[in-house]
């Protein structure tokens, strides 16, 4: 379970790796790091669908050094962690509590041992989606979390009846496991930088495209049919509108302005309705705000030096 380490993209110090197992049988891949000397609390680190641990090593960075401890894995399906189908650029999964099999094992076999409390998390996308299922559920694994671009919601057509209805029809039909309409096992994160969904920053598309050509093991490609109803029943959760006040673990919900990916005013409609949470819109960002443009990511991590105790401004 070793990390992939190219010259753009080192491996951090001191980084300890292995694998878990989780009660269904599903081999998980983690890495952790501890604090700097002197200093305690540990982010836990969750990403989102196609990503790996390697893509967030400059945020592993960012992180020890406002004198954290980082722990991290590779969600089922992608990364180096197992793989369900014959076609492992496929990445399913059937439900999304299956994510959470895969949260409990990591934090009951990694986090609680063996990294330093408080324990805090940072959650993007479909990571997000998995942490506020988890905050609605009244988990208490973490004292805050942070969202970055949280998949409330799709944006544009993805977000429509019609795909909904076509998704959950091709699975009834027991094409669940196959690609979404117009998919493919091309992964992604390697396409041209003009044009990309994600950042707006061509060296970090660069960098992540670069791990990917080392290691296109890490790799992903579109969504299977199964993968995307299940990511319509989770969302759909959110759309009950006394959902967010029943969360009471303290968020901070952080969305692009130029979001393609997940519904950015979804984002804000639910945020606004929290018991303990709080916002922001760094506008003119894309997707993954931990990968853009420093203007941008500055303005996330101000977000969370402000909600999370421990940082620079808490010293």
């Amino acid at each position: 379970m070793d990390l992939v380490s190219i010259p753009a993209n080192p491996v951090p110090d001191d980084v300890v790796t292995g694998a878990l197992k989780t009660s269904d049988g599903v081999s998980l891949r983690f890495a952790r790091w501890h604090p700097p000397p002197g200093r305690k609390g540990t982010v836990c680190l969750f990403q989102g669908r196609a990503e790996f641990i390697e893509k967030y090593f400059e945020t592993v960075r960012e992180l020890r050094s406002r004198g954290f401890a980082v722990a991290t894995l590779d969600w089922r399906g992608q990364g180096r962690s197992g793989r369900k189908l014959n076609d492992p650029y496929k990445g399913h999964v059937g439900d999304f509590s299956e994510y959470e099999e895969d949260l409990e094992t990591f934090m009951k076999e990694v986090v609680l041992p063996d990294c330093p409390p408080p324990i805090f998390a940072i959650g993007h996308s479909m990571g997000g989606t998995i942490m506020m299922r988890l905050a609605r559920q009244g988990s208490r694994w973490f004292d805050r979390i942070v969202l970055s671009a949280p998949m409330i919601r799709l944006s544009g057509s993805r977000d429509s009846g019609l795909a909904r209805f076509t998704a959950r029809t091709m699975r009834l039909l027991g094409m669940g496991s196959a690609y979404v309409p117009g998919g493919s096992d091309t992964v992604q994160s390697t396409g041209p930088y003009i044009g990309n969904p994600a950042t707006s920053d061509p060296v970090r598309h660069a960098r992540t495209k670069a791990v990917l050509e080392a290691a296109p093991d890490l790799g992903l490609g579109s969504p299977t049919v199964g993968w995307l109803n299940a990511a319509y029943r989770a969302m759909g959760e959110f759309a009950d509108p006394a959902y967010p006040g029943k969360v009471r673990q303290p968020l901070m919900l952080v969305a692009a302005g130029r979001d393609e990916i997940v519904s950015t005013a979804a984002i804000e409609d639910v945020a606004i309705r929290l018991r303990a949470g709080s916002h922001l819109i760094v506008a003119g960002a894309k997707h993954e705000l931990m990968m853009e443009q420093d203007r941008y990511r500055g303005q996330f991590w101000a977000a969370f030096d402000a909600f999370v105790p421990g940082t620079p401004l808490f010293k």
